[in-house]
C-alpha cells in the first residue's frame, strides 16, 4: 500500500502503517497511542538514536536502525516524527522526497529560514503532506471555546498560564519560549484567526527552585496584527502541578478553558485526550489522502513568533517584530 498515490479516498481500505521516529516521552506515548487505542492504523516501527530505547518503547515493534532506513522502507505508509526539533528539518525533507505523510511534532524547526524551507519543498511537491503537531486544536476544552467565540462578539484580548511541575536541567530559558510558549503562539493565532505582529517576553525574578542561569518564570505579550492583545505566563518549574488555562475576552462575554482539578502529573495526562483525537484524525485523514489541522504554514509562523520571543528575552523584554525575523 503506497497512500499518497492514491486517487481517490473509497481506495483506502488498509490501515495506515505508521513509523515513529524518536520514541522519548513524547514518541514513546505516541507509539503506543497507536499500537493500541488509534483505529485503522498500525505501528510500523520505530527508532530512536539511543540505545534500547527503541524497543523498549512498544515491545515486539520492529526496530529501525535509523530515521533514513525507516522513511524510506516500503512497510512503512506514514510518518510521526517526535525527535528533538534540531532534527526536523532533515527528516521532515526525507518524508517529503518520499511522498508520506507526516505527523511533526512541536517545534516544527528551530529556525525561520529552515521552516521555510519545509514550506518550499511541500509545494514543490504539488500537495500538502505535512500536519504539524499543535493538540490544542483537538483538546475538547479548546475547540469548545474556539466554537463558541462568535457568541462574544469580537475577541479582544486571550489571557494563558502555562505551568510545569518541573523541566529538566538541560531546559533552558530559550526552550521555554520555543517547546513550550509555542503552544500558546498557536493557541492564540487560532483563537484570534490573526498574524502575532510583535512579541515582548519578560523574565521576573528567577524562581529559586529553577537550574541556575535559567530565566523562570516568564510572562509574553502578543500584539496581534488587528489589534487584539494576548498575555501568558510559563512556569515550568512551579512544582505544583501541570496546569493549563485560557480566557478569551469578547466585546460581549468572555470563554475560560479552565485548570482541570486535580492538577494533572503531566501533558501526557491532561491532553491525552487530545492526543488521541489529533493522532486518529491524522490517521484518518492519511487513509482519505488529504491533511486535516496545523499545516507547515503554521508551524513556520509559530518558529517566527518564538524566534521574536527569544530576541526579546535576549533584550530585556523590548518588544520584536515578527516580520523582523522573517
Amino acid at each position: 500500500m503506497n497512500l499518497p498515490s492514491r486517487s481517490r479516498p473509497d481506495d483506502a481500505t488498509d490501515p495506515v502503517r505508521v513509523g515513529v521516529v524518536g520514541v522519548g516521552v513524547m514518541g514513546a506515548d505516541h507509539a503506543r497511542r497507536i499500537a493500541h487505542r488509534v483505529t485503522d492504523a498500525v505501528l510500523a516501527g520505530v527508532c530512536d538514536p539511543v540505545p534500547g530505547r527503541a524497543s523498549a518503547a512498544v515491545p515486539g515493534a520492529r526496530v529501525f536502525a535509523s530515521p533514513e532506513e525507516l522513511i524510506s522502507s516500503p512497510e512503512v505508509d506514514a510518518v510521526l516524527i517526535a525527535s528533538p526539533g534540531a532534527a526536523h528539518e532533515e527528516q521532515v525533507l526525507a518524508c517529503l522526497a518520499a511522498g508520506k505523510y507526516v505527523l511533526c511534532e512541536k517545534p516544527l524547526t528551530l529556525t525561520v529560514s529552515s521552516a521555510r524551507r519545509l514550506v518550499a519543498a511541500e509545494a514543490a511537491g504539488g500537495r500538502p503532506l505535512v500536519q504539524v503537531g499543535f493538540m490544542r486544536r483537538f483538546d475538547p476544552a479548546y475547540t469548545r471555546l474556539h466554537g463558541l467565540l462568535p457568541s462574544v462578539g469580537r475577541l479582544l484580548v486571550v489571557h494563558n498560564v502555562h505551568r510545569n511541575v518541573s523541566a529538566p536541567a538541560s531546559f533552558t530559558s530559550e526552550m521555554i519560549v520555543r517547546d513550550s510558549l509555542v503552544h500558546e503562539v498557536d493557541v492564540c493565532r487560532w483563537l484570534f484567526a490573526d498574524e502575532i505582529a510583535t512579541v515582548r517576553v519578560l523574565s521576573p525574578t528567577p524562581s529559586g527552585l529553577a537550574p541556575v542561569g535559567v530565566q523562570d518564570p516568564q510572562v509574553a505579550i502578543f500584539e496581534m496584527a488587528g489589534g487584539g492583545i494576548a498575555t501568558t505566563g510559563v512556569f515550568v518549574n512551579s512544582q505544583v502541578g501541570y496546569e493549563v488555562r485560557c480566557e478569551a475576552v469578547g466585546e460581549t462575554d468572555s470563554l475560560f478553558v479552565p485548570a482541570v482539578r486535580p492538577l494533572a502529573a503531566s501533558f501526557l495526562t491532561r491532553f491525552a485526550s487530545a492526543y488521541d483525537i489529533e493522532v486518529q484524525a491524522w490517521v484518518s485523514a492519511c487513509r482519505r489522502g488529504v491533511v486535516v489541522g496545523p499545516r507547515l504554514q503554521d508551524g513556520l509562523a509559530a518558529t517566527a513568533a518564538t524566534e521574536a520571543g527569544v530576541r526579546s528575552l535576549r533584550n530585556g523584554g523590548k518588544p520584536v517584530a515578527v516580520s523582523d525575523v522573517f
